[in-house]
């Protein structure tokens, strides 16, 4: 089939008279995870929101108070908005007055190379728009914030929730800042807050960008001030532009090697990393007391923070030796050394293989 390109519009025509006049944009939405559909940390498990846990891969609770409110994905098993099949819902555990310097959000660090387009910081910065599908128990105005990595340039915005129990599509439209600092390398490039309750030294008016470090907007409703209050969320897209569009819909598996650039878990059936008895790497005995493997795992965006819990097995094929405490080296972007020099059983020289056992878990993160 011939086709013509039609120079008085920006368009392609074909031989049969139909014309393609926009283009898919890759990457559009700047949001990884934001169908809430990947959960390697939880698997679904409802988590306390103390101190800054992740719950939903990309989105982490920040709070100033402890066990305030539970975050889990699918949260209280409603039907999600329509193209959906998953959202994040935080659960307000008490009636809690929000202090002066409280905060509870709900927040996404986009990386830096992910925003480098969008000349924040500069003449040319571009607007952006956010969008969501969101329901509340609680209705009224609801803040959100953008802040960059430092959090000492921001931007609150508001959002009105109708109708109680009822998914809601919102956009917020937020012209590009001029000044701030932006970084556009593998740092935080602009953070991306869902006010859960804030109190008044981190809220500001919405609507305008500012020298301070604002996490909500002033008069926000506070999620955490009703006793089961619930907030579901799901579909957040951010993109390039004054008008929202349909969202981004990246395979699946694509959006799982987004979400493993930051976080990996390798643990004991859970499906996403090694399984009862597979090996995770093979190495060698360095003497009688000292075992040492490389593990390679999927890149990260900066060398990578390894955590170990549970037993994993040294074998050879005839002899098996049970370990439960592994020291890391030399961790980089994708591999690292695993040793134990405390435990005899071993034979230098000799080949092992470390396999998984039940409850055994390794995470591997350069989160933002």
């Amino acid at each position: 089939m011939t086709t013509i390109i039609n120079g008085s519009s920006p368009s392609i025509t074909f031989s049969d008279g139909s014309a393609q006049t926009s283009a898919t944009r890759p990457f559009l939405n700047r949001i990884i995870n934001g169908a809430m559909a990947i959960d390697q940390r939880n698997a679904g498990a409802s988590v306390t929101a103390t101190g800054s846990p992740f719950s939903v891969d990309r989105w982490q609770t920040i709070v100033s108070q402890a066990s305030k409110f539970t975050i889990q994905q699918n949260a209280g098993a409603v039907t999600p908005p329509v193209g959906f099949t998953n959202y994040v819902g935080v659960t307000s555990s008490s009636a809690y007055s929000v202090l002066t310097g409280d905060y509870f959000i709900l927040n996404q660090t986009v990386e830096g190379f992910n925003i480098a387009d969008l000349g924040w910081g500069t003449a040319n910065a571009k607007t952006i728009t956010i969008s969501f599908w969101v329901r509340s128990s609680l209705t009224g105005t609801f803040g959100l914030a953008l802040s960059n990595q430092d959090w000492n340039y921001s931007y609150p915005a508001s959002y009105t929730i109708s109708v109680a129990n009822t998914w809601e599509y919102k956009t917020v439209t937020i012209a590009g800042p001029t000044a701030g600092t932006w970084n556009t390398n593998n740092n935080g490039g602009v953070r991306v807050q869902f006010g859960l309750g804030v109190g008044s030294t981190y809220n500001g008016t919405a609507g305008s960008w500012a020298a301070a470090q604002y996490l909500g907007t002033t008069g926000a409703t506070s999620v955490v001030g009703t006793n089961g209050a619930t907030f579901y969320i799901t579909g957040v897209q951010l993109e390039v532009g004054s008008t929202a569009t349909s969202f981004d819909y990246r395979p699946y598996g694509t959006e799982f090697d987004l979400c493993r650039r930051y976080y990996e878990q390798w643990d004991y059936n859970n499906g996403t990393g090694i399984n009862n008895y597979m090996g995770a790497g093979v190495g060698m005995g360095y003497a009688s007391n000292d075992v040492r493997t490389t593990l390679q795992y999927y890149p990260k965006r900066t060398s990578a923070t390894l955590s170990f819990s549970g037993t994993f097995r040294f074998g050879n094929g005839g002899y098996n030796l049970n370990i439960s405490s592994f020291l890391f080296d030399q961790a980089g972007s994708n591999t690292v050394l695993i040793y134990n020099n405390s435990t005899s059983g071993f034979t230098q020289g000799q080949a092992y293989q470390i396999t998984a056992q039940a409850a055994s878990k390794i995470t591997i993160s350069a989160e933002l």
